[in-house]
């Protein structure tokens, strides 16, 4: 089924299902880990890529990035 979708059509629901998704779901393994834990680097990586994962989708749709 995946292959009767185009191309763009495909782009645009990785970019708005499938990314905020992930980018959840490795925040919510890093908190996860950091209250079980303490605040290890394995924790802070994760959630480091989910805030890494929020800024590319938020630039990729127009929007202004925070300095």
């Amino acid at each position: 089924m995946w292959l009767f979708f185009t191309r763009r059509l495909r782009m645009w629901l990785i970019l708005t299902v499938l990314v905020p998704l992930g980018t959840g779901l490795l925040r919510r393994v890093g908190r996860g880990l950091e209250r079980r834990h303490g605040p290890t680097s394995v924790s802070r990586t994760l959630l480091k890529a989910g805030d890494l994962g929020d800024r590319a989708r938020s630039t990729l749709r127009g929007g202004r990035q925070a300095h």
